[in-house]
């Protein structure tokens, strides 16, 4: 049986802080908590590609049972007072987007790992800002007697499913101790342990998507002087994308569908991920998400056509489903022939940052037959469906290079995507139209 004890100031010899409201749980027979406050130099290692490593110092205090007997379980917090890092100069973070987890060492009259760990609770973060982390917490089943002490070890700092590893660069002092009563052993010397000092939120992906049996249609199409056809569907064509991210560049394959309605002299563009659906492990705010393509055209035509989804209209829940919207744009061909589109480069705008990744190959998913109008695309971009970059005919410049690094993580048919303050995962399903 437990019972909670109200932690009460330590001794002077003690040297020790009062972690006040903390509900430390103590065995039956434990005696009054303690909380004392340690400094240790350490070394951290962001997410490759992030920042460089860090060396800092950690300074947290450890709160535990001055005295408990055998076969006692008992609580601990670990409450970080300074963390060695800072949040890198490259996003904010939004508030409960940060979780710590560590472990403690326990040594003496019995050895073990005490896993730590804290809740996903911090305030908004600001770019250079100080590191905010909840208190962690962990128990210990108590099994020999005598003197155990607790000395603070390696922790983990995970945001957006990348996780900042720092570990103890020089000596650590013990940061509390117990002592414990009784006789004989009670067996194991492993704490009670729920959570892994190690873990991080699940990024699984599923695997990629295949084309469907309707990529096996035909994508030719006539201009609508003859045949009179309107609607022209594209076959899906599975693209291969490269994203510079803070965690590293990453690599994806995502399959797409370009498809085209006659509009006059030009052609209405669809844009499609149809196999791609996303979970957001973080609530997402609404009109925060904001996706668009750069259309490659070849063949006849030169340039690029800019298409562009809708932002989220409603905010998405952490573990919501929520899918790619269509992007849309307007074609105006800017030469007489047979003219392809191909999926060129991609970019999505979230949170005050933007993701862009580029195609590592390209692959035509529609033909048409086209006619030259006035101030069409051929050697140029057609803007019609919203602003675009120039190109000269190849695929589009990745982004204004003003971005720097990319702010945020693509991932496109099985692997995360960070996009500014969230991680997407697509994960194959069809589309209900």
């Amino acid at each position: 049986m437990r019972r909670r004890v109200t932690p009460v100031r330590a001794g002077a010899a003690a040297a020790a802080l009062v972690l006040g409201g903390a509900g430390v749980l103590l065995g039956a027979a434990a005696g009054t908590a303690q909380a004392a406050e340690v400094s240790y130099a350490t070394h951290c290692v962001p997410p490759a590609g992030v920042a460089d490593p860090v060396d800092g110092t950690t300074k947290v205090e450890i709160t535990a049972p001055a005295t408990a007997k055998v076969g006692d379980t008992v609580d601990v917090t670990w409450k970080f007072v300074q963390a060695a890092s800072k949040n890198p100069d490259i996003i904010d973070l939004p508030a409960d987007t940060v979780q710590p987890s560590g472990t403690l060492k326990a040594a003496g009259a019995q050895s073990a790992d005490v896993a730590m760990q804290g809740p996903r609770k911090n305030p908004a973060i600001p770019k250079g800002g100080d590191m905010v982390l909840s208190d962690m917490t962990g128990t210990l089943k108590l099994t020999s007697p005598g003197e155990v002490t607790l000395t603070p070890d390696a922790y983990t700092v995970n945001a957006f499913g990348t996780n900042t590893v720092c570990t103890p660069s020089g000596s650590v002092p013990k940061a509390a101790t117990i002592e414990v009563t009784g006789s004989g052993s009670t067996g194991s010397a492993s704490p009670t342990d729920t959570t892994s000092a190690s873990a991080s939120p699940s990024t699984s992906p599923s695997g990629p998507a295949s084309p469907s049996d309707s990529a096996s249609a035909s994508a030719s199409a006539s201009d609508g002087t003859g045949s009179g056809q309107t609607d022209f569907t594209g076959k899906e064509v599975d693209i291969p994308y490269a994203c510079k991210t803070p965690i590293g560049d990453k690599s994806a394959t995502s399959p797409v569908q370009i498809n085209a309605k006659k509009d006059g002299g030009g052609f209405a563009l669809t844009v499609q991920f149809k196999k791609s659906v996303m979970d957001s492990p973080v609530d997402i705010p609404a009109d925060s998400v904001k996706p668009s393509m750069e259309v490659v055209l070849g063949g006849a035509d030169k340039g690029t056509v800019h298409v562009e989804g809708p932002t989220n209209s409603a905010a998405i829940k952490a573990g919501a489903p929520i899918e790619i919207p269509d992007l849309t744009g307007t074609y105006k061909p800017g030469a007489s022939g047979t003219s392809t589109l191909s999926p060129g480069v991609l970019t999505v705008q979230a949170l005050g940052t933007t993701t862009t990744c580029t195609p590592t190959k390209t692959e035509v998913s529609l033909t048409l037959d086209t006619t030259q109008q006035a101030s069409g695309a051929s050697g140029g971009t057609s803007t019609s469906g919203g602003s675009s970059s120039s190109s000269s005919g190849g695929l589009a410049e990745t982004g204004d290079s003003s971005h720097g690094a990319l702010k945020a993580l693509g991932l496109v048919a099985g692997t995360a995507i960070l996009l500014g303050g969230a991680v997407f995962t697509f994960m194959p399903g069809r589309r209900t139209r």
